[in-house]
């Protein structure tokens, strides 16, 4: 019998393991864009130390391992921002990247107050944005990363996920 993915918060026992996973889940990322200069793979430790302290991060977790991870937090306008959505690459394709984002989105609206959500991601990234826009994103504009990489900006209001959250 198979293992169970469990979605559930990060513990500060999860930083290097998610580091880890970052950096090989951007690869491909940097590889698109021919790019290795992207934000998550020149993260340090201790800054993804800092957000697993200060941020709600979500991890996907197959047994011991950390297999998924999600990070989030509330701008001072309510505004939720998701970011570094991550899925490890024998594991992608399951529906694990949909089930982090709606913790994420369900966290940062319970317990953030969110009233709508906020991510990004990069312009050739269509994987990415497909899942995004199932998740009911829409973009709302567009910008350059200091990495150089032209990302499109993707939004949508907290109230829908509130009402399925409470059904």
């Amino acid at each position: 019998m198979g293992m169970s993915v469990i979605i559930s918060a990060a513990t500060a026992q999860d930083v290097e393991q998610i580091f880890r996973l970052q950096y090989l889940c951007f690869q491909r990322e940097a590889e698109l864009y021919d790019n290795y200069r992207i934000d998550p793979l020149v993260q340090t430790l201790d800054a993804v130390c800092g957000e697993v302290a200060d941020d709600l991060v979500f991890v996907a977790r197959l047994g011991d391992e950390v297999v998924g991870s999600v990070r989030g937090f509330t701008d001072p306008d309510g505004t939720g921002q998701i970011g570094k959505l991550c899925v490890h690459p024998r594991l992608q394709g399951h529906g694990l990247g949909t089930r982090l984002l709606n913790a994420a989105e369900a966290a940062l609206a319970a317990d953030r107050a969110a009233t709508r959500f906020r991510l990004h991601t990069g312009h050739r990234s269509e994987s990415n944005l497909r899942l995004y826009r199932r998740a009911g994103y829409a973009q709302v504009g567009d910008a350059t990363g200091t990495d150089g990489v032209r990302l499109i900006l993707l939004e949508k209001e907290a109230a829908a996920q509130e009402f399925v959250a409470s059904a």
